[in-house]
């Protein structure tokens, strides 16, 4: 069996795949991952810079794109 590899989702974003990809990645539903996020964004503020580095630093699934 291959090693799981994380990648953001371009089929299936909002913004920018990355809760889609963590949610596949950990598989758990990606909504809960959008609500978890959304939390850390209203609450501790940390969240909005910690996405922006995720989108930044995982790559896009290249076998998906269009």
């Amino acid at each position: 069996m291959g090693t799981k590899k994380l990648y953001r989702k371009s089929n299936d974003q909002v913004f920018g795949g990355v809760c889609a990809g963590l949610g596949d990645y950990f598989n758990v539903d990606k909504v809960i991952i959008r609500l978890i996020w959304s939390l850390a964004v209203i609450v501790g503020g940390i969240g909005l810079l910690a996405y922006l580095i995720a989108w930044i630093i995982i790559p896009i699934d290249s076998a998906q794109s269009y």
